[in-house]
């Protein structure tokens, strides 16, 4: 039976109750468990010793595999090296006919998962039973696992007892321990009886052999040990070079994946077990390639293959613990799921699900081997692009606002149309096939006087010592052009001039993230030119997602499109950029503006935008400046979780971002703060309007409006969609 349409996948989980609870509640205790089991650690550190190590193990692949052959075989094992999966199948089935093998048991492994070996050994006849807790449950419910280190994290132990009663014949109560104990007693036999065992490996070492496994059931010891016969099959991205290499991924991997500080059973194998009458075991290693090596290859996804399979990115991911590790259709799930979907299975594959991916960054910050999945997922985008195109609706957009000229026509038009739906600055309601985009939160209504006609109302210090080019970016200059100002007006007391350069246009961060690299190079191009024409000491931005689009995208993009020349003038523009926050620090440590002491204000809560956090590592800057200003600043719960926003993200998947927005605003309103900040104008537009679609009154403001405030230096508000 075909599967359904992916946006019905989407729509199915999102209406699973009890994933959503489950995944919560996991998603809430693993943060603090993973805190707790880093105390002491230096987490940098860490990962990059496990950066280092993998690293390596990528770029050595076909050397490390030979000596690990060599060490292996002179240890007694058979080693069978092989790029194609169907060559693993037919080897073990060939091995299940020459031995005489008619039952097996299987330790959990991806990598068997990844070529669907179970399936076909039970299509020859044979008996296979995993012995992994979660994988026999899905085993028996006839399912995928949902999660690379919880298999049936999907299932409530009420499911589990239904799918067990059946296997057993048995009415059973929904009793873990209970339940714990039929799963045991059911499997001891299968250990005991079989004549095969299948397992993965987390880590295969070069230097001597080694297979290492870790486990918290104890079951991977007795599959590896009980049967005559043992075959591990590993990918071979688990192959490290020395015995030292082992040591920083045990010590990472238990405390990513579950908050362990070790797990129950590390067991490492060299060479086949001892038979019950002294004589070895046979221990047969599959080395499968399976396309490993073409991504070796590929530097920007050569990366992909540091994973250690902890699933921390899983953990983190604010879509993941929405929708569940099924909707991503294929064996890895998640972020890093889409990346080893496209190059294990096919490109096309990936399609769909790398959508899902809203780029917050939350995998890449807990990734004990520093994996970019976002921008990996940003460069299958490009990949699909190029082979597919663009969409109409794409080409269409992207034509209209790589224009400047006709996009601010359209934006000054649009300012006047919408006068029958905006209210207070609001558009809480939008015709025909517009609503939905006003479905769960009021949209910011396009400012009657855009920030370019107001800047030039602004007077300017008349002996300044300093330029700053100020790029305000769509929604300043469209939506908050009061944010505009306020950036202004506080440089101004610095004794700083702005200039807004005319010529610039969209950052190019909408096209970038849909994979339109070309309309994102023209973008940056544009960008270039205007902002070069000034000749100013910094150039500012009030938006994380256009500060980062300027210092580190803009040349990322133009290199990658073949354009070095401009990929050098981006390296230069680049040294230039501060975000709004960051600059005014560097003021008021100079000594050249101040803030007035003992102001006691408001309270107020801080939203971490994605950008500014984890790429511009900025975040603690902006809560500084707010309580130097004389604000107490009452932290939220998850204060770093995305809004849901995700630029285009919110209208190319509103049933998603309406969750995560609801979630953020309850956090919001539990620290009973009437007022929170963040220094991101998209998280403004999905805050206010989230709050104002609810009828709620908190204030939503932007860290540059507040420092203003403090200075005295705000003009007379123009309506809510400025405050």
């Amino acid at each position: 039976m075909a599967a359904p349409p992916f946006k019905q996948q989407v729509a199915a989980a999102l209406e699973n109750a009890q994933l959503a609870g489950a995944l919560g509640r996991f998603g809430e205790a693993y943060a603090v468990s993973r805190a707790k089991a880093y105390e002491g650690i230096d987490f940098e550190a860490l990962r990059d010793r496990v950066t280092a190590v993998k690293g390596y193990g990528a770029a050595h692949l076909e050397e490390l595999a030979a000596q690990f052959e060599e060490q292996a075989t002179r240890a007694g094992a058979h080693v069978f090296r092989t790029s194609d999966p169907e060559e693993v199948k037919k080897y073990v089935m060939r091995l299940c006919r020459e031995r005489g093998v008619g039952r097996i048991v299987k330790s959990k492994s991806m990598a068997t998962e990844e070529i669907h070996l179970n399936a076909y050994l039970q299509g020859q006849g044979l008996r296979v039973k995993e012995t992994d807790l979660g994988e026999w449950i899905v085993q028996l419910a006839g399912q995928r696992p949902s999660h690379m280190v919880m298999p049936a994290i999907h299932l409530s132990k009420e499911q589990v007892a239904e799918i067990f009663s059946k296997e057993v014949e048995e009415r059973l109560a929904a009793d873990i321990p209970r339940l714990v104990e039929v799963a045991r007693r059911e499997l001891r036999d299968e250990f005991l009886q079989a004549d095969m065992g299948i397992s993965g490996a987390n880590v295969a070492v070069a230097e001597t052999g080694t297979l290492v496994i870790l486990t918290n059931e104890g079951n991977a010891r007795l599959v590896t040990s009980l049967p005559r016969v043992h075959v591990a099959v590993v990918g071979v991205e688990k192959l490290v070079a020395r015995l030292a290499d082992v040591e920083p991924i045990v010590r990472a991997l238990p405390r990513s994946a579950t908050g362990q500080l070790l797990t129950s059973y590390l067991s490492m194998l060299t060479g086949p077990a001892p038979g019950p009458d002294g004589a070895p075991k046979e221990l047969h290693v599959i080395l499968m390639d399976n396309r490993r090596s073409a991504m070796a290859r590929e530097p920007r996804f050569a990366q992909a293959l540091r994973c250690i399979r902890c699933a921390a990115c899983l953990n983190v991911c604010p879509v993941y613990r929405l929708v569940g590790g099924h909707v991503f259709g294929g064996v890895y799930t998640g972020g890093i799921g889409t990346i080893l979907t496209a190059w294990f299975d096919a490109l096309k594959a990936s399609e769909d699900i790398q959508g899902l991916c809203i780029q917050c960054g939350a995998c890449t910050q807990v990734c004990p081997a520093r994996i970019d999945i976002p921008e990996m997922v940003t460069e299958l985008r490009g990949r699909l692009v190029r082979d597919q195109g663009q969409s109409l609706v794409q080409k269409g957009i992207f034509k209209v606002v790589n224009n400047r000229r006709v996009f601010h026509a359209m934006l000054r038009a649009a300012a006047r149309v919408q006068k029958p739906f905006a209210r207070e600055g609001m558009i809480r309601h939008l015709p025909f096939f517009l609503a939905g985009m006003a479905d769960f939160r009021s949209l910011p209504a396009i400012a009657d006087e855009p920030f370019r006609d107001r800047v030039r109302e602004i007077e300017q210090p008349a002996a300044a010592k300093e330029k700053v080019a100020f790029y305000a970016g769509c929604l300043i200059d469209f939506a908050y052009p009061g944010t505009g100002e306020a950036v202004v007006r506080v440089l101004n007391r610095a004794g700083i001039e702005v200039v807004f350069p005319e010529g610039q246009t969209c950052c190019g961060a909408p096209a970038r993230y849909s994979g339109a690299f070309a309309v994102a190079a023209r973008n940056a191009m544009d960008n270039i030119r205007a902002l070069e024409e000034v000749d100013a000491s910094y150039v500012v931005s009030a938006c994380p997602t256009c500060t980062v689009a300027l210092k580190h995208e803009f040349a990322a993009t133009l290199r990658s499109e073949g354009h070095a020349d401009w990929a050098e003038r981006a390296e230069a523009l680049a040294a230039k950029v501060h975000d709004f926050s960051s600059l005014v620090k560097k003021l008021l440590d100079e000594g050249r503006l101040a803030l007035r002491d003992g102001a006691r204000l408001a309270p107020v809560t801080y939203h971490d935008s994605c950008h500014l956090k984890r790429t511009l590592r900025a975040h603690e800057v902006p809560r500084q400046l707010l309580r130097a200003a004389g604000h107490e600043v009452k932290e939220m719960f998850e204060s770093d979780m995305c809004c849901g926003m995700g630029g285009s993200y919110s209208l190319k998947f509103p049933e998603i971002s309406k969750p995560i927005l609801a979630r953020k605003l309850e956090n919001i309103r539990r620290t009973g703060a009437r007022t929170v900040a963040m220094d991101c104008p998209g998280c403004v537009m999905q805050i206010r309007g989230g709050l104002d679609r609810t009828g709620e009154t908190m204030e939503v403001r932007h860290t540059a409006e507040l420092i203003a405030e403090q200075l005295s230096l705000t003009p007379g508000r123009r309506g809510p969609s400025e405050r």
